[in-house]
């Protein structure tokens, strides 16, 4: 079978869909053949493309990894010697190369192939066997770790201001295929670069490195596969039928084609930083394009900057794709990753996953690091991770921070470098002090767990148990992976409401309040009461009003405050406490626009304005009286000339409260006058009438001097319709301020109040008795005891993460707690938190990562920031963008990743 036939089976029928199929309950004669047809296609490691993630799982996941050589070989690539050489010192100290030389050809029979012999320095004596000195084009075949480690070094010293590393931001990165052979004539090793296997953009870049005019070439191996594969070829007899057989092998190249093209055209390559750059381009980035437009592709003759890779989301993982973003960019796991962390792999630990998601992180993060990348696919991470967790199989929402945890704790045990764990015994701690208590407990813990997670993410607490009544300290020493820090005060919800007076004195005024999330009416009447300052005298009544209508009194002290949504708007009145089986009286709003056609039920056309006013009035009273009632409560809104604004609030006061006669100067029809003539006129700028309860209220004329019926609910509705020559009396506007709940009055600067994440500490660190299900054995009572709990911080990790517990959950309801927590970014100081001080070196803090969850329980989506360089990024999925400093506190800040400073 030829390699395009078989490279379009793989392409067509990828094997990770095949194996699926496979575990289907068909045909037993059909899945042996299926079988015999998968083994087919993986028998030649290096035929096919290691690019592809699927094959890499297929590959190690198929089979029990019982040591490293049961791992396929690394990727090679082929480097500027140059390049790699500066690294070398400082990174490569005990990495040794050796060196060939190298002279190309066209191969006889087709000339569109390349060939390079490939002979040692020591066999053929055509080369200095001295690393320095050696002139010409010189080459570097690396091991991928080599080369990522490489990349991130030149990457991190071109972003030391005082530092400058040999050109390489230029991204030029392609993947060719080799056929390499060894030949006894020459004892040598024969490197052929067919077209015929190669895409034709690679095998011309491929043409013009390996020019045949430019003489010979140096190559050095440094990743020992290239030697290996010599020494077995001299160790074969002449006739052996492995003797000039080929064997297929991927080559990664870069670097080489765009030095070629530099040099050809004496171009001098700017390394400029005056311009960021996300994936290829410029962050001249309008904000809108944050709101869904996906970021452009990279082109070849752009800079790029490493890191700045997206993940796709495969259907729910946005949980998986931030929190692996933030630990992408958590620096010392990046080198690790990068570098040769296979030596690490524990293939025995009954905990752990043989290895293998610790190889499926590794990889992933590469890509994630690999120059000219945009954006990569977790599929093949994810695959293997349901391997073994069947909790991520499916494509359903998780929490990113449990992801986090697993994934720690699973790296942790595939790289545990103790792979024959001790037993250690507890020791009797009375009389030993803290210090030594501590260090032994570490020590042990250290004896059985010991990985680059331990190094980089483990501190340990101090837990000491007091009995109540003996005091009785009980001190013990454990290790964490991150703080979980409750946020209580997020049971707290500010609410927005119109208070009102019921006798006319002052005018509508917005309140805010802090009520219990899932408290019920009383508390909400009790925070008014508070805030307001009600008399003793008086009493609180709330309203929900809705198209400028009650639409239902909040009376019931155990109604719950939940069924209050953001968007409702409320009303308090404060009434006379002493007149509460007085009838009560609801004042709605109309505005007749007499200055339109009537409609069809014969009279003009209305519209309803304003909060609705409320009061008690006395049993048996009349419309006058209603009338005059309505007066006292609007008196405040009276637009008043500055020149006699105070002889008018005299007398609209006199008007409202005493049946006199008075001038007809501030306000008609404002006084009881009618009462006086006789009662024989009416106002005709307000007019009442009667209102059913109701949605569609049934309305009826009010006869003026006639008593008027109370209902048997005690509750009498009015509406007011005002005249035009009213609505310009009377300042209106005042009466349509009534906001929705969750929104702060406009008459107010304050701000909604800012956590501080140092409060959270404190209240974690705090000491607390234990609950009644959490009783305490004090040896000393040998009893049980209601013991109280104080925890401490004894110990601090290279990298600190803080996990806001922002999900809640009970019996009842699971919420999400949107409190704004206001966490230190460039300087946190743990001085304050932290009792043992001697050996840490220090205990400040920066921040580099963020995951973000936005949305509630039922749907949401997470986010990440995290800091490449001193530039800030977004990672949403696969999309990647700048931002600043300023714009990462936000209220859906979920897991702070912190690095020691």
């Amino acid at each position: 079978m030829t390699h395009r036939l078989k490279t379009r089976l793989t392409h067509f029928f990828p094997l990770s869909l095949i194996t699926e199929f496979l575990s289907l309950k068909i045909l037993p004669p059909f899945r042996h053949f299926l079988s015999k047809t998968l083994d087919f296609l993986r028998m030649d490691p290096f035929f096919f493309s290691s690019s592809s993630a699927d094959n890499d799982f297929n590959s190690n996941n198929s089979r029990t990894l019982r040591s490293l050589s049961d791992l396929d070989d690394e990727k090679l690539f082929l480097v500027d010697h140059r390049w790699w050489n500066a690294v070398r010192e400082s990174v490569f100290k005990e990495v040794e190369g050796v060196l060939y030389a190298g002279s190309c050809g066209f191969s006889d029979e087709f000339e569109s192939e390349i060939v390079v012999n490939m002979r040692s320095g020591s066999g053929g004596g055509d080369c200095d066997q001295e690393e320095q000195g050696v002139s010409g084009r010189e080459f570097a075949v690396v091991s991928e770790w080599m080369f990522y480690r490489t990349v991130k070094w030149h990457y991190d010293m071109k972003n030391a201001e005082n530092v400058v590393a040999i050109e390489d931001n230029k991204a030029d990165l392609f993947c060719i295929q080799v056929r390499l052979s060894f030949s006894a004539t020459t004892n040598s090793l024969v490197v052929k670069i067919n077209e015929k296997d190669n895409e034709v953009g690679a095998f011309n870049k491929s043409r013009r490195i390996f020019s045949v005019n430019s003489g010979l070439l140096w190559i050095w191996d440094f990743s020992g596969q290239i030697t290996k594969f010599l020494l077995q070829g001299r160790m074969l007899p002449d006739n052996h039928e492995l003797v000039n057989k080929e064997v297929f092998l991927e080559l990664q190249v870069y670097g080489l084609f765009y030095d070629i093209m530099r040099k050809e055209n004496d171009m001098a390559i700017e390394d400029s930083n005056t311009e960021l750059k996300v994936n290829g381009h410029s962050d001249d980035i309008k904000p809108y394009v944050r709101r869904g437009q996906p970021p452009l592709a990279s082109s070849f003759n752009e800079h790029y900057r490493l890191g700045l890779t997206g993940l796709y989301n495969l259907g729910n993982t946005c949980y998986m794709n931030s929190a692996i973003q933030c630990l992408a960019h958590t620096p010392q796991l990046v080198d690790y990753f990068l570098g040769d962390f296979r030596k690490d792999l524990n293939f025995e630990n009954p905990l752990g996953m043989n290895g293998k998601l610790a190889l499926a992180f590794g990889d992933l993060l590469r890509q994630l690091w690999t120059p000219d990348t945009t954006s990569v696919s977790p599929h093949a991470f994810k695959s293997r991770l349901a391997g073994f967790a069947s909790q991520f199989a499916g494509y359903n929402q998780h929490d990113s921070q449990e992801f986090l945890a697993f994934l720690l704790d699973g790296l942790h045990e595939d790289l545990n470098r103790v792979k024959i764990k001790p037993y250690n015994e507890i020791k009797d701690v009375d009389g030993i002090s803290n210090q030594e208590v501590a260090d032994e407990h570490w020590r042990n813990h250290l004896a059985r767990n010991d990985s680059i997670i331990v190094d980089l993410c483990q501190g340990q607490y101090r837990s000491t148990l007091i009995c109540p009544l003996c005091k009785k300290h009980s001190v013990t020493f454990d290790p964490f992976l991150y703080l979980s820090l409750p946020l209580s005060s997020t049971t707290m919800r500010a609410m927005t409401l119109a208070m009102l007076t019921t006798d006319g004195s002052h005018s509508p005024t917005p309140v805010t309040i802090t009520v219990p999330k899932y408290g019920m009416v009383k508390d909400l009447i009790q925070a008014l009461s508070i805030t307001c300052s009600l008399r003793d005298d008086e009493t609180l009544l709330v309203a929900e009003i809705f198209n400028n209508r009650i639409l239902h009194f909040l009376d019931r002290p155990y109604d719950s405050l939940e069924l209050i949504r953001d968007y409702d708007k409320l009303a308090a009145y404060r009434l006379p406490k002493d007149q509460d089986s007085l009838p009560l009286v609801v004042f709605s709003h109309s505005h007749s626009e007499e200055s339109n056609d009537d409609n069809d039920q014969g009279g003009p056309p209305f519209r309803r304005f304003g909060i609705p006013l409320l009061a008690r009035i006395p049993e048996g009273s009349d419309g006058f009286e209603l009338r005059n009632k309505f007066l006292q409560l609007i008196n405040p809104l009276v637009m008043r000339e500055e020149s006699s604004s105070d002889s008018l609030d005299d007398e609209s006061v006199n008007n409202a409260n005493q049946d006199t006669e008075m001038d007809d100067v501030a306000i008609d029809g404002a006084s009881s006058s009618d009462e006086v003539k006789g009662k024989s006129s009416v106002d005709e700028s307000f007019r009442l009438s009667l209102e059913t309860e109701g949605f569609f209220p049934a309305r009826s004329s009010i006869v003026m001097d006639e008593p008027l019926l109370v209902p048997e609910s005690r509750r009498i509705f009015i509406l007011v319709s005002w005249s035009d020559e009213a609505m310009k009396q009377y300042d209106t506007s005042i009466l349509n301020q009534l906001q929705e709940t969750n929104v702060l009055p406009v008459v107010s600067n304050n701000l909604p109040e800012l956590v501080s994440l140092s409060k959270y500490l404190e209240a974690f660190l705090r000491e607390e008795p234990l609950g009644p299900e959490d009783m305490w054995y004090c040896p000393t009572c040998k009893e049980h005891r209601q013991a109280s709990k104080k925890l401490d911080l004894w110990r601090l990790p290279e990298i600190l993460v803080i996990h806001l517990k922002r999900f809640s959950y009970n019996q009842f309801l699971q919420d999400k707690l949107e409190t704004f927590v206001d966490f230190p970014i460039v300087d946190f100081d743990f001085s304050n938190y932290t009792v043992h001080k001697d050996s840490q070196s220090s205990i400040r803090y920066k921040l580099y990562a963020v995951s973000n969850h936005y949305g509630g329980m039922g749907g949401g989506h997470y986010t990440a920031f995290a800091q490449c360089g001193e530039q800030w990024y977004e990672f949403n999925d696969s999309q990647v963008f700048p931002i600043s400093e300023g714009q990462i506190k936000t209220s859906a800040a979920y897991v702070l990743f912190y690095k020691r400073m």
